[in-house]
Order: C-alpha cells, then sequence, then structure tokens
C-alpha cells in the first residue's frame, strides 16, 4: 500500500545509515571512510575531514591527509587524536600519516561491541518508526477515516515491515561481525 512508503523509505534510510556507520569502524585495512564522522574546526565551524584535505591510501595499512591549508594540520591531529579511532597520528608538518596496526584480539571484540551498539540503535529507530505509523494510524481511526478492521490490518502490515527491517539490520550487523572476525 503506498500510505506505507514513508515509512518504509524511513526505515531503508535506517539500514543505508547503519552501513554507513558500519564503514567507519575500522577493520584493519586502511580505509577512507573511518575519518568521515571526525570534523575539524575550520574557521569556527565543525568541518569534515575530507571537505578540507586529500586523503590518499599508500599501502593496505596508512592513509596519508594532506590538508589544503596548512594551518589546519594541527588542529586534524587534534580532532583525530581526540576521536575514538584509536590511532596516533605521525604529523611531519606538510602532512599526517595513520598507521593502521593489525587488530589485536582485544581490540577486534571491542569493534564487535560497537558493532552491535549501533545495530540496536538502529533497530530503536526502526522501531520508533513503527510507532510514529501506528500512532497516525490510530488518529485515522478514531476519526473515522479508516475502519476498526482496516486499522487492525495496518498494524499487522506495520509490524511486518518492522520485522522484515529488523532481519535487515540483523544480516548487515553480522555480516560487519563477520568481516570483523576473518581479519
Amino acid at each position: 500500500m503506498s500510505e506505507y512508503q514513508e515509512f518504509e523509505k524511513k526505515m531503508k534510510k535506517t539500514c543505508e545509515a547503519l552501513e554507513a556507520q558500519f564503514a567507519t569502524i575500522r577493520a584493519g585495512r586502511a580505509n577512507a571512510a573511518v575519518l568521515d564522522q571526525i570534523t575539524v574546526d575550520y574557521y569556527g565551524s565543525p568541518t569534515p575531514i575530507n571537505q578540507v584535505a586529500s586523503i590518499a591510501t599508500p599501502d593496505a595499512r596508512s592513509l596519508l591527509i594532506q590538508p589544503w591549508d596548512g594551518s589546519i594540520l594541527k588542529g586534524i591531529e587534534k580532532a583525530i587524536l581526540t576521536s575514538d579511532l584509536g590511532i596516533h597520528p605521525q604529523n611531519d608538518g606538510r602532512m599526517i600519516r595513520l598507521v593502521f596496526p593489525p587488530l589485536t584480539e582485544e581490540r577486534r571484540l571491542d569493534l564487535v561491541k560497537q558493532t552491535r551498539k549501533y545495530g540496536e540503535e538502529a533497530k530503536v529507530a526502526i522501531r520508533n518508526i513503527r510507532r510514529d505509523a501506528i500512532e497516525k494510524f490510530k488518529k485515522q481511526q478514531k476519526a473515522s477515516e479508516i475502519t476498526e478492521d482496516d486499522y487492525k490490518n495496518v498494524e499487522k502490515d506495520i509490524q511486518k515491515l518492522t520485522d522484515d527491517f529488523t532481519k535487515e539490520i540483523d544480516k548487515i550487523m553480522s555480516n560487519k561481525e563477520k568481516e570483523l572476525k576473518e581479519i
């Protein structure tokens, strides 16, 4: 039914946001996406690092960050240090090098915990969307815009949609956990 589309879109966006969050979780290989959530103070406004510097991957275990404006180098270094990335930046005065050490078992378990936390947050978001949808249709039923039977059907359909997206989140989480355990 087309009246469910707005809620289905919101649930789909939640899954996409979760995948984007998972891309920022470092999995042993150098990946510029780990810097996506880190912002640096650039002339008074928080700006993502990829908007103030070029990011290169010279090899599988390192990233090179070269700011376009040299005055922001210290700010980038500070932003990386205060983030939960767990990597110490090496500043040579012109660029910053991030060397990704191989994952220890302890760090791997921390990353799996972080993955589960993000997954649970996404599930909560899905359940909130379900609640909003059911409230909307309950108001319609009270205003006699839909019948009691229609409301029961809507409730069932919204629950099925919620269950489907919850399974999708579980699948995304298990794929990320498997990726973390293989490295």
